[in-house]
């Protein structure tokens, strides 16, 4: 947000201000005059809407809610290895654990990215503490990793050069503006035009057992993080424990790469349904509210979308408040949708299934743009 106005992604980000402020005094430059002329009619309304959130108590934790999922996902591993232990180590036992495992997995994720965004806990400290335990020894990685990435995400998603999850031009051509540029300039060394066949092949099934473990390994030497390495090793160390004796070590490491193979598809679908099949541009500097209506968008709720997806189904209001408990977002929803009528901003929410063929249609789309660039163009 260099040479931006940052109120609102600063007022976004931080639920204890006052405790953020004091590490912003050795930043301090100086003041801007008459900074708050050029104070939008969708800057004055959405910091309106803020304030009625905060106002209205939705930034309240509901405990149980947390407690019960937290639950929900040792129960699920419990199950898991009670199955292998019933039947001894059995191959049917192998692949009913691999499917509760996995779904253990995919809801802590869920888990993992509500105290990566402090929206649990009041205090930074234990959001911070229940973040390593979730992300590092339930699912064996970098809580640093995690934030380094999904912060930048953020502040500017689908902003090229700013938004990590869109870097991925080595295998997939995204949005209008990558495959136009690429194909003029004959970059590229994948058949981009058909992207939206060997995505099935080469990005839910490689997602997480390969790139996500290279990212993390690499991201946590890097940096000699061995906080998160240990955390890590927690992880491996109990899964080879319990799955060892039944399946040996080479049988455990297969166990858990299926696990992940399956946890993949799960992730790559729900988390990129929100955000590939809107506007991937260079940097426009919009505001807060503009920016994240132009480069999100919503699933229907139902009792089953909000869990399969934790709540990430109201991506929209999860990106305009991502410190907002998600188990309020559906209740901010409908203020939201008003306020883009009034600004007549779109406000796009699909059914499930839905969404999931978008992210293959616009693949399917970027793949021609290219292809039209680098051959006709």
């Amino acid at each position: 947000y260099a040479g931006e106005d940052a109120t609102d992604a600063w007022t976004a980000f931080h639920n204890d201000k006052g405790y953020v402020s004091k590490f912003m005094k050795a930043l301090y430059i100086g003041d801007v005059e008459d900074w708050d002329q050029n104070e939008t009619e969708i800057k004055k309304d959405f910091r309106k809407l803020r304030k009625y959130v905060e106002e209205s108590g939705l930034m309240k934790v509901n405990p149980l809610f947390y407690v019960l999922h937290l639950l929900h996902i040792l129960a699920l591993e419990v199950l898991a290895y009670l199955v292998v232990w019933h039947w001894e180590g059995s191959m049917a036992a192998f692949f009913v654990a691999a499917v509760l495992l996995a779904t253990a997995q995919a809801q802590a994720g869920w888990s993992q990215h509500d105290y990566g965004h402090m929206s649990v806990f009041p205090s930074h400290k234990m959001n911070h503490i229940f973040h390593h335990i979730v992300i590092g020894h339930i699912k064996a990685a970098s809580s640093h990793w995690w934030n380094f990435r999904h912060f930048q995400h953020h502040a500017k998603p689908n902003v090229i050069k700013k938004d990590p999850d869109v870097d991925i031009a080595f295998l997939f051509l995204i949005g209008d503006y990558i495959p136009k540029s690429w194909g003029s300039k004959k970059l590229g060394f994948m058949p981009y035009n058909f992207q939206h066949s060997y995505f099935f092949f080469l990005g839910p099934p490689l997602l997480l057992p390969i790139y996500f473990h290279v990212e993390n390994i690499f991201f946590v030497f890097k940096r000699r993080d061995y906080v998160d390495l240990l955390m890590t090793v927690t992880f491996f160390y109990k899964f080879f424990w319990l799955y060892g004796p039944y399946y040996g070590g080479w049988g455990a490491f297969g166990l858990y790469m299926f696990m992940r193979f399956l946890e993949s598809h799960w992730f790559t679908w729900v988390t990129q349904m929100s955000h590939l099949p809107m506007r991937v541009e260079k940097e426009k500097e919009e505001d807060w509210f503009s920016l994240q209506l132009a480069t999100t968008c919503n699933v229907d709720s139902s009792p089953f979308n909000d869990w399969f997806t934790g709540h990430l189904n109201f991506q929209i209001e999860h990106h305009l408040f991502p410190t907002m408990p998600r188990h309020n977002l559906g209740k901010i929803a409908p203020l939201v949708k008003s306020l883009c009528k009034k600004h007549n901003l779109p406000y796009r929410c699909s059914p499930l299934f839905t969404a999931f063929g978008d992210i293959v249609r616009m693949l399917k789309k970027s793949g021609e743009i290219w292809y039209d660039a680098y051959y006709h163009g």
